[in-house]
């Protein structure tokens, strides 16, 4: 292992002593100092996964928590410089980690976070007025071919559990009683303005939204759905400013 490998690996493991070669100017003990660097570095990056996944830890508790993200950080370092993009790999991480076994739908919560991380920080776009919309919907002859181009916020998560109703009901402090939890549940995320929404919808509308984003005419992505409300799913993508462009051919 290189010097710079050693260093990395004890500065995110506890339990590696401190690399051999340091040495401090003002004579105090190397081990100290490192042992203090090496707590405010994992304190940040535990910190980091706190701020992204506060409903994972809202549902665990901040000690399991703060220990899980602790066992996490030591096989994934940070890969950009922005911290909130740090923990993409945190939900798969949870689906391995066998003392959250007992949470099943853990995972799908970090994901929906995640979601919702990447849903804020997606590029701005501005959406077209509704009248434009509904002018290009009302002409049978572009109808055919009609796509639809959605805001770069926009994600979509299909649950085994109900991931919406558990996400909700921790932004209003409330327990899940009453929640039916392996009742499955398809999450849309978008970005409304500044602000991050969360719904849930019919598995038809999650399979149309796909289709949509997977590049499939209007028509035809609802075609290859199972059945669903076409005009209450698009009226919900149109009130929340989730539909960009309409091109009636193929891009090349």
């Amino acid at each position: 292992m290189s010097t710079q490998a050693a260093f990395s690996a004890a500065l995110l493991d506890g339990r590696l002593p401190c690399p051999d070669g340091l040495c401090s100017a003002n004579g105090a003990d190397p081990a100290s100092r490192f042992a203090v660097y090496r707590n405010n570095v994992q304190g940040s990056l535990i910190n980091a996964l706190a701020d992204s996944y506060p409903v994972v830890m809202q549902l665990v508790g901040e000690e399991f928590f703060r220990g899980m993200a602790a066992v996490f950080i030591v096989d994934h370092l940070p890969r950009s410089p922005l911290m909130s993009r740090y923990g993409e790999a945190f939900a798969a991480f949870i689906d391995t980690f066998a003392p959250a076994a007992s949470v099943p739908y853990l995972a799908d919560v970090a994901r929906l976070e995640h979601l919702r991380t990447c849903a804020y920080h997606a590029a701005d776009v501005e959406p077209l007025r509704a009248e434009q919309i509904s002018a290009a919907l009302t002409d049978p002859q572009a109808l055919i071919e009609l796509r639809v181009q959605l805001h770069p916020s926009v994600h979509l998560l299909d649950s085994a559990y109900a991931v919406v109703a558990i996400w909700a009901t921790h932004q209003r402090e409330e327990s899940l009683a009453g929640i039916d939890i392996h009742g499955r549940q398809h999450a849309l995320v978008l970005r409304n303005g500044l602000d991050v929404e969360v719904f849930a919808l019919e598995p038809g509308a999650s399979a149309f939204i796909r289709n949509l984003i997977e590049g499939e005419p209007l028509l035809a992505a609802a075609q290859n759905s199972a059945p669903l409300d076409l005009g209450q799913t698009l009226g919900l993508l149109i009130a929340h400013h989730a539909i960009t462009h309409l091109n009636c051919k193929e891009s090349p």
